[in-house]
């Protein structure tokens, strides 16, 4: 499932992203622009704007929580969904670029050496080159997923 998440939700789509999802994050004001958008990648609008126009063959999910944690509950209820853990950390968080594997070798003077000594297992976003490894993050999402009641 792809979304395009409006402005006022970019903390939810950082963790849709984490989580996983193909989203992008909309930052203009114009709502003719998102239809457009979302009717041609196919799209999910997420949105807290009541007043975008109702539109034919655009799926359009309001959010009414304004803590990012309600939010992810709220839409994985609303859609049916459940958080995958082989998609968990499989997309860029800045970008949204589907994430590539990168040997440990070539990411030496590119991480904390802590991190190079202690990680085996690097992926690197192609489009902007941030690197990526198994931190603490991991465990975090995790707990956060169990208290939201999705893990």
């Amino acid at each position: 499932m792809k979304f395009i998440v409006t402005r006022e939700l970019g903390r939810l789509a950082k963790w849709l992203r984490i989580l996983g999802y193909d989203t992008v994050y909309f930052a203009q004001d114009k709502p003719s622009s998102l239809l457009i958008e979302a009717l041609r990648d196919n799209r999910t609008i997420l949105s807290r704007n009541r007043r975008l126009p109702k539109s034919c063959g655009i799926r359009i999910v309001l959010i009414n929580a304004e803590n990012v944690q309600i939010q992810i509950k709220e839409l994985f209820e609303a859609l049916g969904l459940k958080p995958q853990a082989h998609l968990m950390f499989s997309r860029c968080i800045l970008c949204n670029t589907e994430l590539a594997e990168i040997e440990k070798s070539e990411v030496k003077d590119k991480v904390p050496e802590y991190v190079f000594t202690t990680q085996d297992n690097f992926v690197t976003c192609p489009t902007c080159q941030r690197i990526y490894w198994q931190g603490t993050h991991w465990g975090r999402v995790k707990d956060t997923l169990i208290g939201i009641g999705l893990g």
